[in-house]
């Protein structure tokens, strides 16, 4: 494998047209983060175009120029909840999964929520997913779980599971 970089995206612009591609590709392979196939690519890119917020840090995976992965860290704005951030859309482009960009996509946001004083992680995942293996050897504690919450392709309700660290 060709090396991994890790790094934070600050203006989605430059990259709406790769994003899409990848939100395509995992969304099409059956990941579970809040779309179903088919993805047009015209919805792709207005989720893209939505994600830029002074609460989300985005967080890329590249191989070779190429962007397989992403994941994004969204901070809590209520004044409550400054301390706590969500894991969300963590993704890793089906033909470049077992390669440990998941871990490294993990590990880069909680080292940046650390760095910004969040103390609380949250995430939710489909129950029976692979990534309750990847968020449970990173620490993540399972809260609990949440019948029938989301939708699959095939019309099928799933269990989806809560997960904390602090």
């Amino acid at each position: 494998m060709n090396e991994l970089g890790i790094r934070e995206v600050t203006s989605v612009e430059e990259y709406v047209a790769e994003l899409s591609e990848l939100l395509i590709a995992v969304v099409e392979d059956g990941a579970s983060i809040g779309f179903l196939p088919p993805l047009s690519r015209e919805d792709a890119e207005a989720y893209w175009a939505g994600v830029p917020d002074p609460n989300v840090r985005l967080f890329i995976a590249v191989i070779d120029n190429r962007i397989v992965g992403t994941v994004q860290l969204q901070l809590c704005g209520k004044a409550n909840g400054r301390h706590r951030a969500e894991i969300a859309k963590l993704m890793a482009h089906p033909d470049y999964r077992r390669r440990g960009i998941g871990r490294a996509l993990m590990q880069e946001a909680e080292k940046s929520a650390k760095q910004s004083g969040i103390t609380t992680l949250v995430l939710d995942t489909r129950d029976g997913d692979p990534s309750n293996l990847l968020y449970a050897s990173l620490g993540f504690v399972l809260a609990g779980s949440i019948p029938q919450y989301a939708r699959s392709a095939d019309g099928e309700l799933h269990a989806t599971n809560l997960y904390y660290k602090l």
